[in-house]
């Protein structure tokens, strides 16, 4: 079942326009439009899936931010970069919030971050609704891993609540970011990473960008996107970091989405090649990353 959204997601506008038609390469092979608010500059998915109608959608092999074991090639690396990733990500909470305290991390997968964090005395807390990743984390973490940020007593407080390329999934926008703000400390950071269909491995692949990932990714970020949250939940951006693997991952996804017959080799030189290429125009340009990670605070 789909349902149609009448005004934007994040902003609430109604000026909105059909922009794009995309693929689900991953799953069904379905078409999907997306939108684009004129206001805040978010595209959205829409129609698009319900909240109990998309879990199919998400029950294929390669979603491996589910899984923990490795098949593939492909998921070794993907692996490899995970526990590079989750290092750094230790790091940027350290520096943040030097004396540690306690981290909410919604959408938290297989919670391979949270166990991080616990290891360097982080007091942990998790939210995923996949109850097969739920389960992997909570044998890691001794069922510190919730179903639904609902479970979390109304009047508990983080130093830091992250959300790693989780919140273009959530289906209550606006709703989820204003709960996990009250859970906020007044001093503390909100994270929050997104795929930024602006940079150029977007432009380069089109429509067979694996960065749209529709019907999963349900909204669809730019930098304006991004900044209209200042505004809409009173909140403030203090930093802005590229995350510079993400355009090699997800030009690796794209060159099988335009031509899957090529053999493997030739699919990652090209990967590489278009992964570089983003990057190093980024820099450049100072902006439009394959993903970025946007630190806020409460104002």
């Amino acid at each position: 079942m789909l349902e149609r959204l009448t005004k934007c997601p994040l902003c609430k506008s109604g000026r909105f326009l059909n922009s794009q038609e995309i693929k689900d390469y991953a799953v069904s092979k379905e078409t999907f439009i997306i939108c684009k608010c004129r206001s805040c500059g978010l595209k959205f998915t829409n129609p698009r899936p319900t909240a109990e109608t998309i879990g199919p959608y998400y029950d294929f092999p390669e979603y491996y931010s589910h899984e923990d074991k490795v098949s593939n090639f492909t998921q070794l690396i993907y692996q490899k970069v995970r526990k590079y990733s989750v290092n750094q990500k230790v790091k940027l909470i350290n520096r943040l919030v030097p004396h540690k305290g306690k981290i909410l991390d919604y959408g938290c997968g297989t919670a391979e971050f949270l166990l991080a964090a616990n290891n360097d005395t982080w007091k942990v807390t998790g939210i995923e609704p996949n109850e097969k990743a739920r389960k992997l984390g909570n044998s890691k973490l001794a069922d510190q891993v919730f179903e639904s940020l609902d479970e979390i007593k109304a009047g508990k407080q983080f130093e830091v609540i992250t959300l790693f390329h989780v919140l273009e999934h959530v289906h209550s926008l606006r709703k989820t970011v204003k709960k996990l703000i009250k859970h906020l400390k007044s001093t503390g950071y909100i994270i929050i990473a997104v795929p930024n269909y602006k940079s150029f491995d977007a432009k380069k692949y089109g429509n067979e960008w694996a960065g749209w990932d529709v019907p999963r990714h349900l909204y669809h970020f730019n930098e304006s996107a991004l900044n209209a949250f200042e505004d809409i939940f009173k909140l403030e951006l203090v930093e802005k970091i590229p995350m510079v693997f993400d355009s090699y991952y997800v030009s690796l996804l794209s060159e099988g989405y335009r031509k899957p017959s090529q053999n493997v080799l030739a699919k990652y030189l090209k990967a590489f090649s278009s992964g570089y290429q983003s990057n190093q125009l980024a820099v450049k340009n100072q902006a439009n990353h394959s993903s970025n990670i946007f630190i806020f605070k409460k104002r």
